[in-house]
C-alpha cells in the first residue's frame, strides 16, 4: 500500500516533533504498562513487552521513563490501571478500520471514538464487522540501504512471511505475531532494523481516488490517532503517490 505507507512516513516525521512525540511517549508507556502486568517484566517471556520497549528505543525514550513504566505494569509502583479496547468501524468511502486503545474509562474511550469517527465521515460498526478482513501480524522495519534482493534473502532465511518495499523509507519484514522477535534477531545480524511492532493487515484493500474522500480519510486518522487513550488506527485504504503528495 504505497499511499497508505507514505501517510505513517507523515505521521512518523510529525511524532519527530515536540507536542506530537509527547503524545507518542504517552502511548508507548502505556503499552509497555499493560504488557507488563498481562505478561511480567521478563523480556525472555513476554514478547508483548519485548516489541513496546523496542518501540520506546526507536523514540528515544529516556530508560528511566522505560524502567518507571514497567514497574508500574508489574505493581512495583502503583499507577493507572488500564485495559485494552478494540472498536471497529467504518471511514469515508467505506473504509474498514480497527482502533485499538488503552483506558481508564471505557466510556470516555467509547464516546470519544464514536464522536471523532461522527466528525470524520464515518461511524461505528458491531464487533466482528471489519475485523475479518485484517490479519495480525508482525513488523519489521529494514532502514534505507540494502536492496529488495538482500532484504528478501534475509527474510527468507529468518522464517518471515512478507518483504513488502516502502521505496526510499526501506522494507517492511512481516511475520507471524509469535515469530516477529526471533525474526528481528535473525535479520539484525544483517541488516540495520528499525522498530519492530504487532499490527494488523488488511487482506483487502479500497484504493481512494477521489481527493476529498482521501483528504477527508487523512484528517479521520489524525483526529483517532491524537485522541488520548488511542494507540493505534489500522485502516484498509491506499492512495496512489502522487494524489499524497498533492494533499500533503
Amino acid at each position: 500500500m504505497s499511499g497508505h505507507n507514505r501517510w505513517s512516513k507523515i505521521k512518523r516525521h510529525k511524532q519527530a516533533q515536540g507536542a506530537a512525540k509527547g503524545k507518542l511517549f504517552s502511548k508507548v508507556i502505556k503499552e509497555i504498562t499493560v504488557a507488563a502486568r498481562m505478561g511480567g517484566g521478563d523480556l525472555a517471556g513476554n514478547p508483548r513487552l519485548r516489541a513496546a520497549i523496542d518501540a520506546a528505543k526507536e523514540a528515544n525514550m529516556p530508560q528511566e521513563n522505560v524502567t518507571r513504566a514497567v514497574k508500574k505494569g508489574t505493581g512495583e509502583l502503583e499507577g493507572v490501571s488500564y485495559e485494552e479496547v478494540v472498536y471497529e468501524g467504518y471511514g469515508p468511502g467505506g473504509v474498514a478500520m480497527i482502533v485499538e486503545c488503552l483506558t481508564d474509562n471505557r466510556n470516555r474511550t467509547a464516546g470519544d471514538v464514536r464522536s471523532s469517527l461522527a466528525k470524520g465521515g464515518g461511524n461505528l460498526a458491531a464487533e466482528g464487522a471489519v475485523a475479518w478482513n485484517f490479519d495480525r501480524r508482525g513488523v519489521v522495519e529494514v532502514k534505507p540501504g540494502p536492496t529488495e534482493d538482500e532484504v528478501t534473502e534475509a527474510a527468507i532465511e529468518a522464517g518471515a512471511e512478507d518483504v513488502v518495499s516502502l521505496g526510499a523509507d526501506g522494507f517492511e519484514v512481516r511475520t507471524l505475531p509469535n515469530d516477529l522477535h526471533g525474526v528481528a534477531a535473525a535479520l539484525e545480524k544483517r541488516l540495520p532494523l528499525g522498530a519492530r511492532r504487532l499490527t494488523f493487515i488488511p487482506r483487502e484493500t479500497l484504493r481512494l481516488s477521489d481527493p476529498d474522500k482521501a483528504r477527508s480519510m487523512l484528517k479521520l486518522m489524525d483526529m483517532l490517532e491524537d485522541l488520548e487513550d488511542v494507540q493505534n488506527v489500522h485502516a484498509n485504504f491506499e492512495i496512489d503517490d502522487e494524489l499524497m503528495e498533492r494533499l500533503a
